[in-house]
């Protein structure tokens, strides 16, 4: 059994990509986009008439209603290769406004349906801001499940499990970076890797903490730069793990070993943590890494959705 295998038996896996004629070689559960892995896709040879045809149909409809008609066109293709759940984003520029957020991602979901699709089968992405977990608690009350992205630090993880959301994405590799970043020539790779990788110490702190409460909603890992961060988290409810490192996984017969453990988690010492508004933005303010890393995730996303947008003109 190959490592990809081997993992399974403890993690759900999902596919982090826009590229879905990817999909079917490594058999995963769920699929992962965001505006970034579509903008990839859309500018290669095989998926450019994906992009051709939506702005054909819908030419002169307002530009952000097609390009989430876009969206919900990759997903369809993702759900037809998948069994479980396709994540669709919410663009990035309305990170800090709740109600638009809402009204967006309701948006989303209608589309969906039109096309047939169930509302369990996809997950609303949305940034971890305060602004996005307040929209995501709305949106659960409504029956539409969320996925919060660009997470970074624990306060972030502790509100979106005070607000109910289906699923929270932290980011392992992107912690990563900065720590390693702010190490400068002083990082040892080796003293950080596996299971002291920052990254995976911070996706780990977070599950137990959910685990140890009884929080329902579901830890998925994310953003990793290789499969040892990956293997570290053996266990975690679900880790979205790009084609390439799904390919690296699969070609390793190593042993695979579970790494986190619910009834270890039952057993620790820890105390009940929650966020008000004026917490969450001081604790979040507190860490740098995370306030850091927050808002450069947020102009990425934001830059890309421009860049798709140019792109929706063009075609």
């Amino acid at each position: 059994m190959n490592q990809l295998e081997a993992l399974k038996q403890f993690t759900t896996v999902v596919a982090d990509t826009g590229d879905f004629r990817q999909l079917a070689q490594f058999h995963p559960q769920d699929a992962t986009t965001n505006p970034s892995l579509i903008l990839k896709a859309v500018q290669k040879p095989d998926y450019a008439p994906l992009l051709k045809e939506t702005m054909a149909k819908f030419r002169g409809k307002p530009l952000d209603e097609t390009m989430d008609r876009l969206l919900v066109r990759f997903g369809r293709e993702i759900l037809s290769l998948i069994p479980g759940r396709v994540s669709t984003e919410v663009d990035a520029r309305l990170s800090f406004d709740t109600n638009a957020t809402f009204t967006r991602a309701e948006r989303i979901i209608e589309l969906y349906q039109a096309e047939g699709v169930p509302v369990e089968r996809v997950l609303i992405k949305v940034a971890a801001t305060w602004e996005g977990i307040q929209a995501a608690q709305r949106l659960e009350q409504r029956g539409i499940r969320t996925n919060l992205t660009l997470l970074f630090s624990f306060c972030q993880a502790v509100a979106c499990g005070q607000a109910k959301v289906q699923l929270i994405s932290p980011f392992v590799g992107r912690i990563y970076d900065w720590y390693r970043k702010s190490a400068g020539a002083a990082w040892d790779e080796a003293a950080n890797a596996g299971a002291h990788d920052p990254g995976v110490q911070s996706v780990r702190q977070i599950w137990l903490h959910f685990k140890h409460f009884g929080i329902r909603t579901e830890v998925m890992g994310a953003s990793f730069r290789n499969t040892g961060q990956i293997l570290a988290l053996a266990g975690c409810d679900l880790l979205t793990i790009s084609p390439e490192l799904m390919a690296q996984l699969a070609t390793s017969d190593a042993p695979v070993e579970r790494a986190l453990d619910p009834e270890q988690a039952r057993r620790m010492d820890l105390q009940p943590v929650n966020y008000d508004e004026a917490g969450f933005r001081y604790a979040l303010n507190e860490d740098a890494m995370a306030t850091e890393k927050l808002a450069e995730g947020i102009r990425a996303f934001a830059a890309d959705a421009i860049k798709l947008e140019k792109l929706m003109k063009e075609a």
